[in-house]
């Protein structure tokens, strides 16, 4: 299979985890693996709003796109905020709201899928995805000042809001797929 540039973007995504996570975790990187980690996030985030403009603009989507680029986006983020657990600038339970979300949603296209119905992501979705990727940033980056400490708490409530309401309005408008089960 050739792979395609879109395609190439997941992937480098998805390896961009590795280097990002090493960078944020390393002990004695001090400040500047942080802002390493945080550029490398920022770039790994780029690439999924590059891979699909490119995929929809040059009619580039395949299967291997649907099913990896949604898989990227979710070890990302979701690899970043098990590491801001860890280092303290993420409380354990938005992280453990923010991942069930997502296996509610995998699993509800899972069901979709064995239905031949294929779910399209809402703008909720988008909105959801970059609040996180915004959150993640500055989290990382975590300025020692008090105004900053309140963006950074405000930013991660709109994320967690954006997660809580793009479950519901994903499954509300989605529910005849778990009633039309075979």
């Amino acid at each position: 299979m050739k792979m395609n540039l879109p395609n190439k973007l997941t992937i480098l995504r998805v390896i961009l985890i590795i280097p990002f996570v090493v960078c944020l975790l390393l002990p004695g990187l001090g400040p500047a693996g942080r802002y390493v980690s945080a550029a490398i996030f920022i770039i790994a985030s780029l690439t999924d709003m590059a891979d699909g403009k490119i995929a929809r603009k040059h009619n580039l989507v395949t299967n291997f796109g649907k099913f990896m680029d949604p898989l990227a986006d979710k070890l990302l983020v979701c690899s970043a905020m098990i590491c801001l657990v860890e280092t303290g600038e993420l409380a354990a339970w938005v992280t453990v709201i923010i991942i069930a979300r997502e296996f509610i949603i995998s699993g509800f296209r899972l069901v979709a899928s064995d239905n031949g119905v294929v779910i399209a992501a809402s703008y909720w979705g988008k909105f959801k995805t970059v609040s996180q990727m915004v959150m993640v940033v500055l989290l990382i980056v975590n300025l020692d000042h008090p105004a900053y400490q309140v963006i950074c708490a405000v930013v991660t409530y709109i994320a967690l809001a954006l997660t809580v309401i793009s479950l519901v309005d994903y499954v509300w408008k989605n529910r005849k797929v778990l009633k039309e089960q075979n």
